[in-house]
């Protein structure tokens, strides 16, 4: 079965966005390769940043654990970033919701990252 290796997430501000994904999602910077800033989400997948422009708009979701989530649920807030229980109501500020994803229905939480893309995290029960 095939897995996610990498993303190219296309940013407008590489600055902001590797204090975004590193201080608010805890995510870890790992350098440079190339044109890309290396930003590592896991053991198995990073995110490879592309400072090439980009309107937003695309759609990320990162599955957690709950100690993880909680963590950047309680960062999100604590820097004022707008989110809510759905795609569609980012900005609500109220709380988590729960949708279905690769391994069945678990709580999330959207927000947006400083590019406008549409970030979701979730937690699996274990």
């Amino acid at each position: 079965m095939a897995t996610l290796d990498h993303l190219i997430l296309k940013v407008n501000n590489l600055d902001a966005s590797i204090l975004f994904y590193t201080t608010v999602l805890g995510f870890t910077l790992e350098g440079r390769d190339g044109p890309f800033t290396v930003i590592r989400v896991g053991p198995d997948c990073q995110l490879q940043l592309a400072p090439w422009g980009t309107p937003g708009f695309e759609h990320y979701a990162f599955a957690v654990s709950q100690d993880e989530f909680d963590a950047i649920f309680a960062r999100i807030k604590a820097a004022g970033i707008g989110f809510g229980p759905t795609f569609d109501s980012v900005g609500s500020n109220t709380h988590p919701g729960e949708e279905a994803g690769a391994r069945g229905r678990a709580p999330t939480l959207y927000f947006n990252d400083p590019n406008q893309h549409l970030l979701e995290i979730r937690t699996y029960p274990s």
